[in-house]
């Protein structure tokens, strides 16, 4: 699951004005292009752009190997983990002609994208062994197969029961007493906060710096003291 918080940009601006925006990644995945300008200023006529990307770790992005950055400032992690959760800011300077005056006028712009993981669902350790890009889809798959293949075996049976024997035995399958019922919880170093990321209120999003989770809870913890520095701590230490 990819979601998009978005918000609005101003144009243009004398000095560098920081807009947040929230993206959530599935563990193994490519992100998606983290685009280094807004709709407005996308149509507007700019001069010499130049794209300056850095990472959570405050290293600049520009010929890493795990990133694909294109001459039009777009940035893609690839292969995402855990540890590459974190803040993505791109500045973008440039000029502008002004309208009134016809000079060029050097601007400055950044953008800040908070990339939070998404990780796999129950089960994920046993099927990613085999299918390590499509863990939750195929998890998922086959739970829904599983219960279609034992719906479908009682209601066989019940049908065997009523029209092959003449008696019918005194326990037997009564019509939609099979359910599922899903089970809400997260991997450890993930959980849920729908205050913090309420465009994905249900989603399992790995633990923020100074936050754990050591079991299969759907919340991280905060820890007493802040010793927990990374992302998708599973305790404190």
């Amino acid at each position: 699951m990819i979601l998009w918080h978005l918000a609005s940009f101003p144009s243009q601006h004398s000095s560098p004005v920081l807009t947040f925006m929230n993206v959530y990644v599935k563990v193994f995945t490519n992100s998606p292009f983290l685009v280094c300008m807004d709709l407005a200023l996308s149509q507007e006529r700019i001069i010499d752009p130049n794209y300056l990307w850095t990472g959570p770790d405050g290293r600049v992005l520009q010929g890493q190997s795990y990133v694909n950055l294109t001459e039009t400032g777009k940035l893609m992690v690839m292969g995402f983990m855990v540890p590459m959760s974190g803040a993505y800011t791109c500045t973008l300077s440039h000029k502008v002609i002004e309208t009134t005056t016809q000079e060029e006028i050097e601007m400055v712009e950044a953008y800040k994208f908070m990339v939070y993981v998404n990780p796999f669902a129950p089960g994920w350790e046993e099927v990613c062994q085999e299918f390590p890009y499509d863990c939750e889809d195929v998890t998922n798959r086959r739970v829904r197969q599983a219960a279609e293949r034992i719906g479908k075996f009682f209601h066989q049976l019940r049908h065997v029961l009523k029209h092959e024997f003449q008696a019918a035995p005194s326990i037997q399958y009564v019509d939609n007493s099979f359910s599922m019922t899903p089970i809400d919880s997260c991997r450890p170093g993930f959980g849920r906060n729908h205050h913090t990321h309420q465009n994905c209120a249900s989603c399992c999003v790995v633990c923020d710096p100074g936050t754990y989770s050591p079991n299969n809870e759907v919340t991280c913890q905060t820890c007493a003291m802040p010793e927990a520095r990374m992302y998708g701590a599973k305790s404190c230490h």
